[in-house]
């Protein structure tokens, strides 16, 4: 049973559309996640939907913050605004892109798991991870304990990308893959942390 994608999804895959030239896709952020949704499938959308909601239900604005600047390359200010509130503004586009269709079906099997019995197993990895910062760290795992570990291991793995000078032992990236298989994950999900491995 596979989830419908082999790629990253959900906020996860949002926080990638914030790299060196993000403003090429649009003037605001807003803009930006507007554009990649609107060509997207509906189970994409749902998926970001899903995670978006998640963080705003169980997490305060300032562990939200953390999570997506930690997550994008480069994350534009939460000045003036805040991470809930930028969160809520995405399940908004997500609410607008799916309103725009009158059969919109629910995600189902693969792609409703939370992956709650891997909670332990997920905050262990984060916990691992020691070239992230402390408070990157105790974002993760807020984020495992209180929203789902498979939007927490989704995120892990978007900042362990964002910092390539440092290496994973062939253990950690072992018991990743392990968990990612464990949550349906698609060939290509982590695997993109696979380049970081230390090489004997």
């Amino acid at each position: 049973m596979r989830r419908f994608s082999e790629f990253d999804f959900g906020v996860s895959w949002v926080m990638s559309f914030f790299h060196q030239d993000w403003t090429y896709d649009g003037p605001t952020a807003a803009d930006v996640v507007a554009k990649h949704l609107a060509a997207e499938a509906d189970d994409k959308v749902l998926a970001v939907r899903r995670d978006a909601r998640v963080l705003v239900d169980h997490l305060p604005s300032e562990t939200t913050e953390v999570l997506w600047t930690a997550g994008a390359q480069y994350m534009p200010s939460f000045e003036g605004t805040s991470g809930s509130e930028w969160t809520r503004t995405v399940i908004g586009l997500c609410d607008a892109r799916l309103s725009a269709k009158a059969d919109v079906r629910p995600l189902t099997g693969a792609d409703t798991e939370d992956g709650l019995p891997y909670r332990d197993a997920v905050v262990a990895e984060i916990e691992r991870v020691e070239f992230l910062p402390t408070e990157v760290r105790e974002a993760l795992v807020d984020c495992a304990r209180r929203c789902t570990p498979d939007l927490a291991l989704r995120v892990l793995l978007r900042c362990i990308v964002k910092t390539p000078y440092n290496v994973l032992s062939p253990d950690q990236y072992a018991r990743l893959e392990a968990i990612g298989s464990a949550l349906h994950y698609g060939e290509y999900v982590v695997d993109a942390v696979e380049f970081m491995v230390e090489q004997d």
